[in-house]
């Protein structure tokens, strides 16, 4: 006769396994739903308090929650504009630079045909495909980036659209949500909720608290090196920080081609390379964890495995967002019986 305990304990680690690997299928194929929702929580948890205010003011919750989501846009669109202004400045270069690339071609065709004695019509003719090859595939990239362009224009225009009807029918949302509880986990899941906007309080603030020291840290040593626009180099390489260890690396391309273009040396590129490996370290294993994790209560090989994980599902977004639905789940984990292992498992010792 069958043993019901260890039937049991075997059946458990099989359920949560399914229960996995159907969250992970339906997070994949349903992220182009999924992604903007997500974004416009996220938004609703950072605006909440604000709108609330304003309520209790006696605004209405339409004006409250327009205001709100007015000032947080207007926000984003002064962030946006630094660092176009920053990126005209540096396009007011590309005659000098078009100039270095093309008589560094011309020394490279040069220093083929003198060394390895080739023949200077192979090598026109090896040139001339190159280009025609480079031409075909940046063809590709544009229409690939227009494409992404569009798709990301969308989001844009769907995400304050969720967020305010995620604000205005929130108390409804609330009740839709409890319904799937007992009455006797209603008060628990009402205290999840609540820690829920105080936890991507806790999130938004750490990344601030990221970006700012790592493009920070970032421009100072590009000007201790003479790197022009070292401000904008600094921070669009700390935007990318959210890839851990790749993002700021392929970030730091621009940087570092401009940097042998302008000073025709080997010495200022590999300086550009050594100040961000070593930012790039101090991000990953301390800023990162620091200024994130402990904000949100999750301990550091949690938020890598959460990080990779929403990378899969959701690429670079995934890495973003991940990070606080995990500590969500923490929190529900924390309050929920069964889910002892799973609160252990991401929480701090």
């Amino acid at each position: 006769m069958a043993n019901p305990t260890n039937e049991s304990t075997i059946d458990k680690p099989f359920k949560w396994l399914v229960s996995i690997l159907s969250g992970c299928i339906l997070l994949y194929f349903g992220k182009p739903l999924f992604i903007p929702l997500a974004f416009a929580l996220f938004i609703s948890f950072i605006l909440y308090p604000f709108c609330s205010k304003l309520e209790a003011k006696g605004f209405s919750k339409a004006f409250a929650i327009s205001v709100g989501l007015s000032l947080l846009m207007l926000f984003g669109a002064l962030i946006v504009t630094a660092l176009y202004l920053q990126f005209v400045n540096f396009t007011s270069d590309w005659g000098v630079m078009r100039e270095k690339i093309t008589s560094l071609w011309k020394y490279i065709q040069t220093y083929a045909v003198k060394e390895f004695k080739m023949d200077p019509a192979e090598v026109e003719q090896w040139t001339t495909d190159l280009t025609h090859s480079m031409a075909s595939k940046l063809f590709s990239w544009v229409e690939a980036a227009a494409l992404s362009f569009f798709v990301n224009v969308v989001m844009l225009v769907l995400i304050p659209f969720y967020a305010f009807l995620i604000l205005y029918y929130r108390r409804m949302l609330v009740d839709l949500l409890l319904g799937f509880f007992s009455k006797g986990r209603v008060e628990r899941m009402r205290e999840v909720i609540v820690l829920a906007v105080g936890t991507y309080y806790g999130f938004v603030k750490g990344m601030i608290v990221v970006y700012l020291t790592v493009g920070v840290l970032n421009t100072i040593g590009l000007l201790v090196l003479g790197i022009p626009h070292a401000i904008l180099f600094g921070f669009l390489t700390a935007f990318m920080t959210f890839i851990p260890y790749v993002g700021i690396i392929i970030a730091s391309l621009l940087p570092i081609s401009y940097a042998w273009i302008t000073y025709d040396s080997a010495w200022y590129p590999l300086g550009v390379i050594a100040i961000f490996t070593f930012i790039q370290y101090l991000e990953a294993n301390l800023i990162f964890p620091w200024a994130v994790s402990q904000r949100l209560k999750l301990n550091t090989l949690a938020t890598l495995i959460v990080i990779i994980l929403g990378g899969i599902l959701w690429g670079a977004v995934g890495m973003i967002l991940f990070v606080p639905f995990a500590a969500i789940l923490r929190l529900v984990a924390e309050r929920m019986e069964g889910w002892e292992g799973l609160a252990r498992f991401l929480g701090q010792e």
